[in-house]
């Protein structure tokens, strides 16, 4: 028997560049910036957040190794949107802008429009 199981594409609650706030894991209570999403995995990459230390071998005899400081990604419902006016994580609502009838994202806590 085949077994045709697709990967599942995930909605994620942020977007790229959007400001977020750790919720959960050991760097819980962090703030950084999303700088990338993977939508297979369901998690991002946040700027600054879950460091990890990765030691690279050196490819020539003449070169010298290299221990190197990566951001790993992080399970996307570990982290929620901050508002860095306001200084409030918050969950996201869509709602249509009444002018030109968009549909926009919002803060549910503060109703600040975001980007």
């Amino acid at each position: 028997m085949i077994n045709n199981k697709k990967s599942l594409i995930y909605k994620i609650h942020v977007r790229v560049g959007d400001e977020v706030k750790i919720i959960a894991g050991k760097d819980k209570g962090k703030i950084g910036e999303v700088t990338k999403i993977l939508k297979k995995k369901h998690q991002v990459i946040v700027k600054g957040v879950n460091l990890k230390i990765k030691h690279i071998k050196p490819a020539r005899e003449n070169e010298s190794g290299q221990i190197q400081q990566n951001e790993f990604p992080i399970d996307s419902s570990n982290v929620m949107l901050y508002s860095q006016n306001n200084k409030v994580s918050s969950r996201i609502e869509y709602v249509f802008e009444e002018k030109t009838g968009r549909k926009i994202r919002r803060l549910k806590k503060n109703q600040e429009i975001l980007k």
